[in-house]
């Protein structure tokens, strides 16, 4: 009995342990989600320097840029209310499910490697426009 006691601990730890990891990475995602506002901050003002110089290339940056912005905040309230799950799955609030929890995760991973891909290339239409000036 003992050891079916011990196998439950170790197994709480782990999944505790699991749900912590989750909890990092869901911080990481808003650090990075910060970050691209800051960046997208800076795109716009390095477009709106040259504005003597508009074109449509540029007017489609700026509106790329106001896209990303809205995009950003729409991902960083669901992972915020994924974090609120998370809390309430950590406080054993009933009909909470871990694997629900662990599959919105997945999701949000998904999402933001897409972002990722995304906002790089966004970047790099900046900085061949920025080059040609």
């Amino acid at each position: 009995m003992k050891t079916a006691t011990s196998n439950t601990k170790a197994a709480l730890l782990l999944l505790g342990a699991s749900l912590d990891v989750l909890h990092q990475e869901s911080r990481e995602w808003l650090e990075t989600i910060a970050f691209w506002k800051d960046e997208t901050k800076f795109f716009a003002n390095l477009l709106n320097k040259n504005k003597n110089k508009t074109s449509e290339y540029a007017d489609m940056l700026k509106n790329l840029d106001k896209i990303h912005e809205n995009l950003f905040d729409y991902l960083e309230d669901d992972i915020k209310q994924h974090e609120r799950l998370l809390s309430h799955l950590i406080k054993g609030q009933k009909g909470l499910s871990d694997m629900d929890y662990r599959e919105k995760h997945r999701s949000l991973g998904k999402r933001m490697d897409l972002f990722t891909n995304d906002f790089r290339e966004f970047k790099k239409m900046v900085f061949g426009y920025v080059k040609k000036l």
